[in-house]
Order: structure tokens, then sequence, then C-alpha cells
């Protein structure tokens, strides 16, 4: 129980209130001695009065007068005049004064804590104002016994009186939390149970309906939450069933289309001028079939295994990435150009480096090429204390927008004409394997510049090998 919110708001609360009648209780039973005060003063004033009747008072009188006002003697003043009113033995000495006419606050609190400390009976004297104008002043002295144990009672009915108020408040604010808190927060909490056994089941969305702002928000969040995921899971589930579907249509289709190439091959040694006029293209058509298949296939397998990291010479790997695109380029007027440190050695898996690169470079070598026009891919490096970064640049028509807004998307629009963009997301799969990120530079009429970044730090290369 004290695990819980309404325990714990129980316990808080009795400890606040109890707190609060404590403070309460102070200044309280400083009042109460201060009224304690003034009624002997009072009771010896109307006690005084027989004495100024009759100069002459028999003792008895005196004596009984003084015990029913609770005092030992009253000294009145009036017209100038100090005179003994009424007066008995006192049993000590006086051992202190208290002037209630100068009396503040914290000097009434300090008498009464300093009263109730003290558990021996002195003798003290009181000064006050007399009630009704009856004088200048009155003056009385008594003892402080039964004023403590008047003191003593009266804080005893406070403090069971605080009690009371104490397990009452408590009680009641228990059941209110219990009623408005601790109730919905448990629906809430069964609701999310129930979605989490079954979030395909759109059935177990959570429905709002607390009363309390704040919990009604909480449930408003999380009804959009888990209807986002229940959609999101049944996309995930079509497309899951789509990529299979999609995988097993591509692996026939690209031994399809393979045997279709063969025969295209002996159709380009025809005489016919029309048959070599069109068999070129029915390769070009062809071929774009093939490699979409074997990119589906590839994108399709399991992840990428995680990066063989050794130390390898990344002119190396840009020397055979040009080498085999500029075989590529054929005739087409396309230029590179080098810019990589002599003796510049990664980290990284050389393999997968080299697949990263030359997609970047085919895809730049690709766009220059449909253009009709000349151009220059250039391939740079530069390392600072925390990372080694390797530009590919060109002069190409840059990226088209569908390629630009869906960029590292799947299927959404590739970097060249019929491109299907997974070459795109697989560089950067694998660049993240090793720890970096592929970035854009920029893309414009003037060209095209991307950028991998891999980081020196070992820690973050070994989380990546992992």
């Amino acid at each position: 129980m004290f695990n819980s919110l309404s325990g714990r708001f129980l316990i808080l609360t009795t400890i606040f209130v109890v707190l609060a009648e404590v403070l309460i209780f102070v200044p309280s039973v400083a009042r109460f001695r201060e009224s304690y005060l003034e009624l002997r003063l009072e009771r010896a004033q109307i006690a005084s009065l027989a004495s100024l009747s009759d100069e002459m008072i028999d003792p008895d009188l005196e004596k009984e007068l003084l015990a029913n006002a609770g005092v030992f003697n009253v000294v009145l003043r009036r017209d100038e005049v100090r005179r003994l009113a009424l007066s008995s033995p006192i049993p000590e000495p006086i051992s202190a004064t208290y002037d209630l006419r100068e009396s503040t606050g914290i000097s009434l609190i300090r008498d009464a804590m300093t009263t109730l400390a003290d558990p021996r009976n002195r003798i003290i004297r009181v000064i006050g104002d007399p009630v009704r104008d009856g004088g200048i002043l009155i003056e009385v002295t008594m003892e402080t016994g039964p004023l403590r144990s008047a003191m003593i009672d009266y804080g005893i009915n406070i403090l069971i009186l605080s009690a009371v108020i104490s397990i009452v408040t408590a009680a009641l604010l228990f059941f209110a939390v219990r009623v408005l808190l601790v109730k919905p927060i448990k629906g809430v909490v069964t609701a999310m149970q129930s979605y989490a056994s079954a979030p395909e089941d759109a059935r177990r969305i959570i429905q709002p309906k607390a009363g309390v702002t704040e919990l009604r928000e909480a449930e408003d969040a999380l009804q959009s939450m888990q209807t986002q995921l229940t959609s999101a899971l049944k996309q995930k589930e079509r497309l899951a069933q789509l990529g299979g579907a999609v995988a097993k249509v591509s692996h026939d289709l690209r031994n399809i289309l393979t045997s279709a190439q063969l025969f295209v091959d002996r159709i380009e040694g025809s005489e016919d001028p029309l048959v070599r006029r069109m068999a070129p293209k029915l390769v070009g058509s062809i071929t774009r079939a093939v490699n979409l298949c074997e990119s589906t296939l590839a994108f399709g397998r399991a992840e990428e295994p995680p990066p063989s990291l050794s130390r390898v010479q990344i002119a190396a790997i840009v020397a055979e990435v040009i080498d085999s695109e500029r075989l590529a380029a054929g005739d087409h007027d396309i230029s590179f150009s080098e810019g990589i440190p002599a003796g510049m050695t990664i980290r990284a898996d050389s393999e997968q480096l080299y697949r990263v690169i030359l997609n970047l470079v085919r895809n730049a070598r690709q766009a220059i090429t449909a253009t009709g026009k000349p151009g220059e891919i250039g391939l740079s490096a530069e390392e600072d204390d925390d990372t080694w970064s390797i530009y590919i640049t060109d002069t190409g028509p840059g990226l088209p927008t569908r390629a630009r807004e869906h960029l590292f998307q799947p299927f959404q629009g590739g970097a060249t004409k019929g491109g299907s963009g997974l070459g795109l997301v697989i560089a950067a799969e694998l660049v993240r394997g090793h720890g970096g990120r592929l970035d854009l530079e920029k893309t414009d009429a003037s060209g095209t510049a991307f950028v991998i970044r891999l980081p020196k730090a070992e820690n973050m290369l070994r989380t990546a090998a992992e």
C-alpha cells in the first residue's frame, strides 16, 4: 500500500497536515497563556473592588477573594496612587515579571515556550491594564504551576483536534486521489497492457474518457501513438509480404531476362539494318531490367554483415574505381581527377568501401553521360583529428527533384533516370556500419557533391564492427 500512489499521498498529506497544526499550536498556546493571565488580572481587579468600598476588610474574605482570583496579592494604581488592594503571604521570592502592556507576538511565544519547558512552580509578577478604565495599571503575583497545567491541557486538546483533522483530511484526500487519479491511471495502464498483447488489433486502442485535463491529454497522446503504431505495423506486414513476393518475382524474372539477353547478343550479329538499329536499345532495356532485379534481390537479402575493419590505402581503392569507370565510360568525354594524399591510410572494410565509392562514381558517370556533354568526376580526401572525409564530385546536371526529396529512401526515385534508388540506400547503410555517415553536400546545375565521413575514434569503429 505504501508503495502505491494513493498510499504515499496519504502519508504525505498526514505529515503536512500535522506540520501545519504544529505551526498553529505554538501561537495558539501563546495566545492561550496571554488570555489566561488577562483573566487573572480581570478577576483580581473585581476582587479589589471590595477593598475600595471598605478600608477594613475581613481577613477571611480577603483570603477567599484572592483564592477565587488565583493570585497572592493585587496592586491597583488609581489616580497616580499605587496601593496594595489585597495581599497574602508569598511562599517564595518572585522569579520573573511579565508586563502584558508591552508584549509582542515573539515575546508571547518565547514566554509561553519557557513556561512549558520549566516544570517548577515559580512565583511571577504580572502587570496589565485594568478593564473598563478601572485605573492606570493592575499588578498581581501568582504561581506558574496552574498556568502550566492549563497550557498543557489546552495543548493536548489542540493536538487531539489536529490528529482528528489530519485523519479525516487524509482519508478524504486518499479516496479523492483514488477516484480522480489512481483509478484513471490504472485504466490507462490496463489499456496499454491490453494493446501491448496485440498491437495489430485496432479494437484495443484506448478510448479517451478521463475527466482530468492532464490525464485526458495523456490518453489522447496515447491513442494517437497507438493508432499510428497499428497503422505502421499493418503497413510493415503488407510491405513484408509484398517484399517476399517481389523477391520471388525478381528472381524468376532475372533468369528469364538473362536468357533473353543471350538471344539479343545473337541478334546483334544480324545483317538486317532495322535489327541492328533496334538491338542496342533492346540490349539496354534488358540490361536495366536485369540490374533492377539484382538490386532488388540484394536489398531484400539479410542486412549487410558488419564491416571487417583493417588499415587500407584509400588511394588504391580510388584508383581501382577510376580504372573501372573509365572503361565503362567508353567514348564519352568524361575525365577523372584524383586528390588523395599520398600514403593516406584509413581504418575500414576495403570491400564495402569500394562498393560505396563505386556506386557514387557510377551514378556521377551515368548522370554526365545522360546529358551527352563532357564532364568531370573528382575524388579527393582529407583528415583531421576525428574524421576521415572522402569527397566525390561531378559536373553533371544535379540530382532530379524527386531524388533530392527522397534521398536514401528505397524505391522512391534514383539518382539516374529509371533507377530504383537502392544504390544510395545500400551505400548509406554500409557507411553507417562503419559508424560514419554519407551526406549530400550540394546538388545544382553545376554538379553534385557527396562526402563520406568515417570516424577515427576506436570505440565508434569497434561498435560498428560488432
